[in-house]
Order: C-alpha cells, then structure tokens, then sequence
C-alpha cells in the first residue's frame, strides 16, 4: 500500500508543465449551466492563449465569465495534475496577432479566427504516487 500523500507543486513547476503540454480541458460557465471541453493551447506571459470559432467557448470570454483549464499525465507509478483558474478575454486583432509568436496552431481543421487569452488567477498542481492494489493481485488457481 502506498502511504505517499500528494505533494504540492510550486508555481514554476505547474508553469514547466504548462510550457511543455498543449492540450487541456477547459470548463467554463455559461447562462448558468457549466461547460468543459477540450482545447489545445499556449503558454504567452503568465497567460494561456487559444483560438477558437463562433460559439459557446467564444461567448463566455466576451461576457468575462471565469474559466478553468485542467492538464494531467498519468504513468505506471505517478502522476499529476495542473489548474489555471482566471477569466477569458477575447484579443483584438493587435493583440491577437501574439498567437503568431507563440506555437499555437488549430488540431483540427475550420475557421478559429478568434484568439482568447486566460489570465491566470490561481495556478496550482498536485503530483501522486499511484497506488493500484489491483494490478498485484496474482490469481489463485
């Protein structure tokens, strides 16, 4: 059994983890119903950058509303987990035009002309040492 409780991540070590990883989940609040969706994204500043089309994603950001973004990795033994908490704003087109310098590009194909920055308010991260009885449980014949 593994008695190892979750240790904090300092901020740099969420933001190393933020800088190497480009896909997430971001949830996000809209006329009262709660939201999550994946997204790929880069890291700009102390802020993450992602495009996207008209829709859902776009209109919570135009009306401010608080967003989170979530990234994890799982091993064998240990894993992870990173989230940004802060509010969403749509770029305009000067300030968009920093999705250029940073590496971020759509997955998938149509038309994400909008660039929407998260301003991070809370950055925190935990990591775990991973404890699965199951997969030692050697059967009995």
């Amino acid at each position: 059994m593994n008695d190892t409780p979750p240790r904090t991540m300092s901020a740099g070590e969420c933001w190393q983890a933020l800088r190497e990883h480009e896909f997430g989940r971001l949830a996000y609040r809209l006329l009262g119903d709660v939201h999550i969706t994946p997204i790929n994204y880069a890291v700009d500043g102390d802020a993450l950058l992602f495009r996207t089309a008209q829709g859902n994603k776009l209109l919570s950001a135009v009306m401010h509303e608080p967003v989170a973004l979530e990234i994890d990795e799982l091993g064998s033994e240990d894993a992870w987990s990173v989230v940004v908490r802060g509010r969403a704003e749509v770029l305009g087109e000067t300030d968009a035009q920093r999705a250029e310098q940073v590496p971020l590009r759509p997955w998938v194909a149509g038309d994400k002309d909008s660039v929407v920055r998260i301003v991070a308010v809370e950055v925190t991260g935990r990591r775990f040492r991973l404890s699965k009885p199951w997969e030692h449980i050697v059967p009995t014949s």
